[in-house]
């Protein structure tokens, strides 16, 4: 199947940095990704989850400890299992209201990060560690990308399921529970779904900019938006774009691709700050 998708790339793209196995594997792997990261993004920013998704990101770095500690367990596997646990866990938590959920995000999240640290001295492991913090988006294999497509489709169902039931969640809860939605169970849903996406992908993108990519296009998507079907459209092309342009340039500078991504990710959203601004004011002055 790959050998097909490789010779049409080469037919319909024949392009330099393109020549290479490693660099059809990555695109193909952009291809998949960004647009997930894109419409996640809208709800992450939506629902002011910028501090849960980085926090994801120290409960996958326990994760990874407790992996690399059993030794036969696969680190991204153990990631993932911790991290739907500690995901579950603030949502519970956050819904019983006994504090605020900044504060709550941020015990679990300094819990979790030093939790870490000790199992990765303890088990003398920390340079085994350090590929996932920059991470290595050019090192997937086509076995990974089949894994990508599975969680694409898995995802998109899980979406179309719960989109409407979210989106109403996120704008009031008291709504929400009186049309007799269960908020609960979905806030779990949608947090379980990020802490799958955020450990499944955080050895190609890195641990320290994994929060970057479910905030930047969302974020940016709001500034220029007028309805949420832009919204939601407009974040999955910045992210598209973004991954794309990004992995080009890492090619060509040399540099490390995740990092290069959210580079261009930000540049687009200073572009569509100033473009926002530039409309509040033509707007104000007309009125």
């Amino acid at each position: 199947m790959f050998d097909f998708i490789y010779n049409l790339m080469d037919t319909l793209l024949p392009f330099q940095w393109l020549s290479y196995t490693f660099m059809k594997n990555a695109l193909l792997a952009v291809l998949i990704v960004t647009p997930l990261f894109g419409f996640l993004s809208t709800m992450v920013v939506n629902n002011k989850m910028s501090f849960f998704a980085d926090s994801l990101g120290h409960g996958a770095f326990t994760g990874i400890a407790l992996g690399i500690l059993f030794g036969d367990l696969n680190p991204m596997w153990g990631a993932t299992l911790f991290s739907i646990c500690f995901a579950i866990a603030i949502t519970v938590i956050k819904n019983k209201g006994a504090s605020s959920t900044d504060t709550i995000i941020g015990v679990f999240s300094s819990t979790a990060i030093a939790l870490g640290l000790v199992l990765m001295s303890y088990s003398s492991s920390l340079s085994k560690f350090s590929s996932y913090l920059v991470g290595d988006l050019l090192s997937i294999t086509s076995s990974e990308i089949i894994l990508l497509i599975i969680v694409f489709v898995a995802v998109i169902i899980l979406w179309y399921f719960i989109f409407n039931k979210l989106l109403i969640t996120s704008l009031n809860t008291s709504l929400a529970n009186s049309r007799g939605i269960n908020t609960l169970l979905i806030e779990i849903l949608f947090t379980c779904t990020i802490a799958v996406v955020v450990t499944l992908t955080v050895s190609w993108v890195g641990l320290l900019i994994i929060n970057s990519l479910l905030v930047l296009p969302g974020a940016s998507a709001r500034n220029i938006a007028k309805n949420v079907r832009q919204y939601n459209l407009f974040s999955m092309i910045i992210a598209l774009f973004s991954g794309i342009t990004g992995l080009i340039l890492s090619y060509y500078l040399n540099t490390v691709t995740g990092a290069t991504i959210v580079l261009v990710s930000s540049v687009v959203f200073f572009i569509t700050l100033i473009l926002k601004k530039k409309f509040i004011k033509v707007l104000f002055h007309v009125m």
